[in-house]
Parts: structure tokens; C-alpha cells; sequence
């Protein structure tokens, strides 16, 4: 049967995640829904199954969630982009669709995910900062950078991941973790082979929790070291968190994602 991957944007907020959740209203419901009545039609037509790259908590956006789904009707690309974008609600789109091969899986076949963290460093807040944290203590960017780059390399990231997750993974290869600092704006990103249950939101509260503490920079490696998540800054909002790019190609250690 024919496979199509979907590279899929949103805006988290009033999502409870990607993951479909029994009487909840997530991405991936809504994503479902319209595929089924786009391709198969009819008032009740049998679900079409979707796979994600990976899962995003509620609240978190992406510009580059990749999906995969298998069709026996053909797709037509530019006429399935205006239809299926005609059927879901407005802060979700799909920007492109390909057909792949058999062996493609959204999740499994990625080599590595970008995330960024976007903070406004100011004193008052903007109705223009969505999709942002407002910290309005000063922060540091060469201090941030310091504490950000010992968690580059293969690590046991416990520290940062949340306990109300069954899931056993603890191990993730980080390849970049940095920011940088546009006016006030900060934009934090981290690439990975994988990423734990809330660890973005955790490594960017640790982050702040040194900034604002006076913590040396080096403080990131004894948490990331103790594997203890009490010893980590808080799990932040997810406002400013987003998914930018699924890659299935080897990383490139001079790619940065464009925000």
C-alpha cells in the first residue's frame, strides 16, 4: 500500500499534545479526522492511522512534525494540500506531502530533532510575544552558552527527564545545545537523536534556574552528572517550545534551523 509523509505544522495551546488521548482533542485527532473524511469520505468514515515522529506535550508547537500514512486512493500533492488544510482547524496545516518508501517510518527512520526555546529578556511584557517565555531578569548569553555545552555528547539525561514517565530510555546523544540573542529576543536550541518525557522545558528551566541563582555555569554538568531529577531547575511553561525540524539524514554539525 502506497506511504505518504506529512510535514505538519501547529500551535499547541489548545491541544492536550500531539498523541491521541481518549475524550481529549489532540493533534493527531484532528489530523486523523480530516485525512479520513478527505480520502475516504462519507459521514463516518473508518480512521486513517498516523504516525509521528515523536509525541509533543500540550501546549508545545511545531513548524516541522513529520507524519506518515499509508493510502490505497491516490493523492494528487497540490490539490491534497488545499483540501486537507480546508478541513483542519486553523492552527494546524500541513505544508507538504510525498510519497515514500515502504520502509520509511516517521519515528523510527529520523536521525535526529530540533527544538527551540524562545524567551523575551525584558522588563515589561508585549502583546506581541507569543509563543514566548517573558524573563525579565537580565541573562547572561555567554554564560548560557557555557552551561548549555555540557550537555553536548552521549549522556544519561535522568536529571532532566520527568518522573511521570514509564518510559525506561534515559540515554540521548545531544549534538547541539546553544542560543542566541536577536534584541531581546533568546532563542535556545538543542538537537538530539531523541529526546525524554519534558526534557527541553527541564534543561531551559535548569538554564534559568542558574541565571537567576548566580550558579556557575558549570553547575549544568554536576545536575546533568547526579542523574537525580530533584537536583534540576523546574519543568517550565511550554509556551515557548517548539519542534522545528525532523531530520532523516545524518546531522550536519554547521545546521541551524531558520525560526
Amino acid at each position: 500500500m502506497p506511504k505518504f509523509a506529512l510535514v505538519v505544522e501547529y500551535i499547541g495551546i489548545n491541544y492536550a499534545g500531539s498523541q491521541i488521548q481518549p475524550d481529549e482533542i489532540t493533534i493527531q485527532s484532528e489530523l486523523e479526522k480530516a485525512l479520513s473524511t478527505l480520502i475516504l469520505g462519507g459521514k463516518n468514515p473508518p480512521r486513517i492511522k498516523t504516525i509521528f515522529s515523536g509525541r509533543t506535550d500540550a501546549g508545545v508547537h511545531s513548524k516541522g512534525q513529520v507524519v506518515h500514512f499509508e493510502s490505497e486512493k491516490p493523492i494528487v500533492a497540490s490539490r491534497f494540500l488545499n483540501s486537507i488544510n480546508g478541513l483542519l482547524p486553523k492552527d494546524i496545516s500541513v505544508k507538504s506531502i510525498r510519497e515514500v518508501d515502504n520502509s520509511f517510518h516517521a519515528q523510527l527512520s529520523a536521525k535526529y530533532r530540533v527544538y527551540q526555546y524562545k524567551i523575551v529578556n525584558r522588563q515589561h511584557r508585549s502583546a506581541w510575544d507569543v509563543h514566548s517565555l517573558l524573563v525579565r531578569e537580565p541573562l547572561d548569553i555567554e554564560r548560557m552558552n557555557k552551561a548549555l555545552g555540557y550537555l553536548i555528547g552521549e549522556h544519561d539525561f535522568t536529571s532532566f527527564k520527568s518522573t511521570r514517565t514509564e518510559n525506561p530510555a534515559k540515554v540521548c546523544n545531544v549534538y547541539k545545545a546553544d542560543c542566541i540573542k536577536n534584541g531581546d529576543i533568546i532563542t535556545v536550541e538543542i538537537v538530539a537523536n531523541r529526546f525524554l518525557y519534558n526534557m527541553v522545558r527541564t534543561i531551559v528551566g535548569t538554564l534559568l534556574m542558574i541565571e537567576h541563582n548566580k550558579f556557575e555555569p558549570e553547575f549544568m554538568q554536576q545536575i546533568l552528572e547526579a542523574k537525580d531529577r530533584t537536583k534540576a531547575g523546574p519543568t517550565i511553561s511550554p509556551d515557548g517550545l517548539t519542534l522545528m525540524t525532523v531530520g532523516y539524514k545524518p546531522y550536519c554539525q554547521d545546521y541551524r534551523s531558520n525560526d
